[in-house]
């Protein structure tokens, strides 16, 4: 019984071993009919993950010689190169360093230009730190509550009480401004 045992092994090893062969010649068979597809998605895979990596370093390059320009210009302000390159590498941080330079100077000027950029930050700032420096009021999404206080501020200074109670109630109490806004409340209601 030993033999045909080890027959049988034999035959299942050799059905096991056709079937491999057989699996490898589907393939062969696959692989040269399909040869230009398979390349070319090979192809397609490779410079797709070169290109990336190209884009991003030429990205990196481009935030490394815009942050050189921006320290120039920390250290020197005059420096029209600086300047330039900093423009043409990373246009928001130019925006941005012309509205923090404009704002120490107070260039009413440059605020109000500033104020009609693309980038709604910059735009909102800008506006805002303008119409400070004019003493006027102005609308406001990043400093609602600021516009809030200085119109009601205003508002008090020219007698309209009103108008001033109804700026104050506005302001949530819970606002970093909701101490002083409460004074100010009070002392609306004593003037009243």
């Amino acid at each position: 019984m030993s033999i045909k045992d080890d027959v049988n092994y034999v035959k299942k090893e050799l059905s096991g071993d056709e079937k491999v062969l057989e699996s490898a010649f589907k393939i062969e068979t696959l692989y040269k009919k399909h040869k230009l597809k398979i390349w070319g998605a090979a192809i397609a895979v490779i410079l797709f993950f070169a290109g990336t990596t190209a884009m991003d370093a030429m990205h990196e390059a481009k935030l490394v010689k815009a942050n050189e320009a921006f320290l120039t210009l920390q250290a020197n302000s005059e420096d029209a190169n600086a300047l330039k390159v900093l423009k043409e590498e990373n246009p928001a941080l130019f925006e941005l360093y012309n509205y923090a330079t404009a704002v120490k100077k107070q260039d009413i000027a440059a605020l109000e230009t500033l104020s009609k950029s693309s980038n709604g930050v910059i735009a909102d700032a800008s506006g805002y730190s303008a119409g400070v420096l004019k003493k006027k009021p102005v609308d406001s999404k990043l400093y609602r509550e600021m516009a809030l206080f200085e119109e009601a501020y205003v508002a008090i200074g020219t007698g309209d009480i009103k108008t001033a109670k109804d700026k104050l109630e506005l302001i949530d109490e819970r606002s970093p401004l909701g101490v002083i806004t409460s004074f100010l409340k009070h002392s609306t209601i004593k003037v009243n």
